[in-house]
This record gives C-alpha cells, sequence and structure tokens, in this order.
C-alpha cells in the first residue's frame, strides 16, 4: 500500500477465531440435534392435529389391502370316513331307494289334502316372492367388456350381461360371486347395483374346474347411498337340503338379471366324482339359464347352491344340477381372498371294504387322471391307489380333499401310489407341483 506523505503508520492486524475444543464441539452438536427432535415433536403433533381437517376437506386414500373375508365351513351330518361307491347323478343304480316319482305322488297326495282356497295360495305366493324381492339389493349385474375389430379393422365394443351375488360388504370392497362365461376374455368388467348405480369391477381370482369367478368393487367408488341399500346374501348350509323342499332360484334364472324362478328339489345324490374329491349334487325341477348366473335359495332366503354345467346331464332334460355350497365354502374362502385353488387333477373314490378284501391297498382308486392335469403329467394314471401326500396316509377322500386344501399352488409334493403289476400291487413315489384351477 502507498503511503501518503505526513501519513502516520498504524499496525494492521487480522482478528482470528480461536479454534474450537472439543467439548464446545461436542455441545454445538448436541444443541443441533435437541433442535432437530423438537422441531420432529412438532411436526408430528401437528400432522395428528391438522389430519382429521384434512381427511374431512380433501377425502382419504383408499385402503392399501383388502379385509380378509372368512366364510364358516358346515359340519357334514352322519359324516364317515367308510368308503363309498361313486355316484353319478344320471346312472339308474346311483338314485336314491326312493324314486323320486314316488316322491312326488306323496307330495301330490299330501297337497291335495289341504283346502287350497285362493286366500292360501295367494299367502303362499306372496311368502315366496319376498324370498326373491329381498335377495334382489344382494344381485348385481356383470357386464362383460370386450373390445374387438369387424371386417374392416373397425374397432366395436360387445357386452354381455351376466348375474352375480355379493358375498361380503366391508370398508375397503364389495365382494361378487359370478358364472365363468362373465369375465372370459373381458377386457373390462362393470357392475351394476339394484338401485341403478354402475362401478368398475376388478377380477379377483377363478375357478376354471367349477366354472366360477370372484370380483370386487371397491367400497370408494360406490355413493354412500348404494353402500347403505346393498347387503351381502346370507351362505345356508346345503347339506340340510332334502327332497321336497320348495326353492327359490334368483339371479338370472329365466336369461335375464333380476329374473326369479321357483320350485322344488327333485332329489339329492350324494359322493358324485368331481375333480379332485366328490361332492353332493342337488337337482332341481327349476329350468335355468346356467351360463348367466342362477343362484338357489331355501325359504329362509339362504344361499344352498348356484346352476352348474360341469356335470353330466343326459337324461336331465327338464331338470337343473345345483352346485351345492357347504361343499365348496372352504374353495370360496379362498376365491374371495385372492388366493388361487391348488388343484392336482384327478377323480377318484375311495376303495371299498369288499375292494380290500380283494387285495386293492386302501386309499383313493384313480378313476381318471386328467390330462395335462399336475398328477397326469407327474406320470400318475388311470387305476392307481393314492395312499400317501407328503408321508400323510390318505384312506378316504375327505383325507384327500383335506390334505389338498392346506396345499398351496405351485409347491411341489410328494405323492405315493400303488399300481398294480403282473403279481401285485408296487408302491411308486412321484413328485407334483401342484397347480391351480
Amino acid at each position: 500500500m502507498t503511503e501518503t506523505p505526513g501519513e502516520k503508520k498504524f499496525m494492521r492486524e487480522k482478528i482470528v477465531k480461536p479454534k474450537m475444543s472439543r467439548r464446545e464441539a461436542a455441545g454445538r452438536i448436541f444443541c443441533y440435534f435437541l433442535l432437530a427432535v423438537i422441531f420432529g415433536v412438532v411436526a408430528a403433533v401437528s400432522f395428528v392435529v391438522s389430519r382429521p381437517m384434512a381427511e374431512k376437506y380433501f377425502g382419504t386414500e383408499p385402503p392399501s389391502s383388502s379385509e380378509p373375508i372368512t366364510i364358516e365351513k358346515d359340519d357334514e351330518p352322519g359324516a364317515t370316513t367308510a368308503a363309498m361307491e361313486t355316484m353319478e347323478p344320471t346312472a339308474p343304480e346311483t338314485r336314491p331307494e326312493t324314486d323320486p316319482e314316488e316322491i312326488r305322488e306323496i307330495v301330490k297326495e299330501e297337497l291335495e289334502q289341504i283346502p287350497w282356497t285362493p286366500e292360501n295360495i295367494g299367502a303362499l305366493n306372496t311368502a315366496i316372492s319376498k324370498v326373491g324381492s329381498s335377495a334382489d339389493l344382494s344381485i348385481v349385474t356383470v357386464s362383460s367388456v370386450k373390445h374387438q375389430t369387424d371386417w374392416f379393422d373397425n374397432p366395436i365394443e360387445s357386452t354381455g350381461q351376466y348375474a352375480g351375488v355379493i358375498l361380503a360388504v366391508n370398508s375397503c370392497e364389495v365382494v361378487i360371486l359370478t358364472c365363468g362365461p362373465a369375465v372370459k376374455n373381458a377386457d373390462s368388467l362393470q357392475v351394476t347395483f339394484e338401485e341403478g348405480m354402475t362401478a368398475s369391477g376388478e377380477l379377483k381370482q377363478t375357478d376354471s374346474a367349477a366354472d366360477l369367478a370372484v370380483i370386487s368393487v371397491k367400497a370408494q367408488s360406490l355413493e354412500e347411498s348404494t353402500k347403505k341399500r346393498i347387503r351381502a346374501i346370507e351362505l345356508g348350509n346345503s347339506y340340510s337340503v332334502r327332497s321336497g323342499d320348495l326353492i327359490v332360484a334368483v339371479g338370472s334364472p329365466a336369461g335375464r338379471v333380476h329374473s326369479v324362478k321357483h320350485g322344488s328339489v327333485t332329489y339329492v345324490a350324494k359322493g358324485v366324482q368331481t375333480v379332485d374329491g366328490q361332492t353332493r349334487v342337488i337337482c332341481t325341477d327349476v329350468l335355468c339359464n346356467e351360463e348367466k348366473g342362477s343362484f338357489f335359495l331355501n325359504l329362509s332366503g339362504q344361499l344352498i347352491g348356484w346352476a352348474t354345467t360341469i356335470f353330466d346331464s343326459e337324461g336331465m332334460e327338464n331338470e337343473t344340477i345345483i352346485m351345492p355350497i357347504s361343499e365348496y365354502k372352504g374353495n370360496l374362502q379362498k376365491l374371495s381372498n385372492g388366493v388361487s385353488i391348488p388343484y392336482m387333477g384327478i377323480k377318484g373314490q375311495e376303495t371299498s371294504k369288499s375292494m380290500q378284501e380283494e387285495g386293492v391297498p386302501a386309499g383313493v382308486y384313480i378313476t381318471e387322471s386328467i390330462v395335462d392335469g399336475p398328477a397326469y403329467l407327474a406320470g400318475i394314471q388311470n387305476g392307481d391307489i393314492l395312499v400317501k401326500i407328503q408321508g400323510q396316509d390318505i384312506d378316504s377322500i375327505h383325507s384327500f380333499q383335506g390334505c389338498l386344501e392346506n396345499m398351496e399352488s405351485g409347491s411341489e409334493v410328494s405323492v405315493v401310489i400303488e399300481r398294480r403289476g403282473i403279481d401285485a400291487y408296487k408302491e411308486i413315489e412321484y413328485r407334483v407341483i401342484i397347480g391351480a384351477r
């Protein structure tokens, strides 16, 4: 710096802060940490206080997951582990000892003894009509929308309408059971409720073996008036259904949604072979459109089954076959929660005492290893005797169904069968990858 003549010289000094000691540094860090904690607490309190007001004005986010749905199973009356011979609904030898025609005659005679006045007939018709009208609040229209193109590559949209029945209503969703054709090859699903409101539906799970599907509608997409009006159908006990019982068909028995029919049960067949088990089969004189979704109720308005085409109906042109609900409740719970039904792919019957006396091993005699099913692909054949799964003895259809029900699709399990050789049965172990229906 150049000095000016006569200017006095001054000492120039630079003030430097002393270095911070470790104690001072630690104290400062602690202060910062304490301030961060204080600000965090204030933010949390502010969020809790302001959240109710924000939800009031801006709404809430939809739940991220569904509420689990539980369906209580029914105890089969007189259930026994004793072997039963296969009973097909169309075979003469599978008919009950009392012929359906004889039952009709007995019912006819009893009805003829009743003084059928116009008042009595009107009261009976009113009572049955109330069952159908009350259940209508649980019936929805499922519209299957498919996007296609015509010969000139112009986009076209086709829509099919099917009936569905509400199984559950909770804060997250409305769960609906419908027929398989309603969701087959559908690009989107629309659900119309009884009072006319329409909402988008989502497929939860299907059962191709039973030709059923379960779909859901988000509860948040429904108006409050709709939520208050709709209700889930009450599930009944189909084990209590007997020949001659009056039943009501709702859904789409006449081919149009919200149609109603009524009639009676003609007979109930037991031990009918089905995929991976046995079931009862209910037959009725109520003619229905099975592929549009028809559901059957007892006179208490409880769901006891649905019309199905999965069983052979030869010789039953004037009857409808009903799949009963009680044997299916375990699978219905899985479908309602979006869980696939484990599938092994066999049909069979338990070996009877007479068969065992002739040297046939105790177990499940496989009458059909379904082509391309998991058992078939593993090498299991018709005529094999299923005796063990994962080391657990299989001595009845019930034990087989119970074992399979606890498995998961995609898991690999050990399956032991007895196969007849030249002189005797030989034990063979297979590894089967459980599929999904």
